[in-house]
């Protein structure tokens, strides 16, 4: 599995968008994003299939599919609920 290539971002275009508005992302490179100095999202490619690798815990990598619109709807929904703030006491 390869770091997804410019191509391949073409193809996901219409998940970078909205990724690109989230409050607390930055895109420091096409497709690469930053929580912070953190890195906190980037995508893969095997073949036909786009990966995700984002950290919804704040720690960790998870993998994600994010090859069908289904897939990227659900990515992008847990990249929001991640980045929502939380209840202030």
């Amino acid at each position: 599995m390869r770091h997804i290539t410019p191509e391949g971002l073409d193809t996901i275009d219409e998940l970078l968008e909205p990724l690109r508005t989230i409050e607390g992302l930055t895109e420091r490179s096409r497709g690469v994003f930053y929580r912070r100095s953190q890195a906190f999202l980037h995508f893969h490619e095997d073949g036909a299939d786009i990966y995700a690798d984002v950290k919804l815990d704040g720690h960790t990598f998870d993998r994600r599919r994010a090859t069908t619109k289904p897939e990227q709807r659900a990515l992008l929904a847990a990249v929001r609920r991640a980045l929502a703030p939380g209840p202030t006491a």
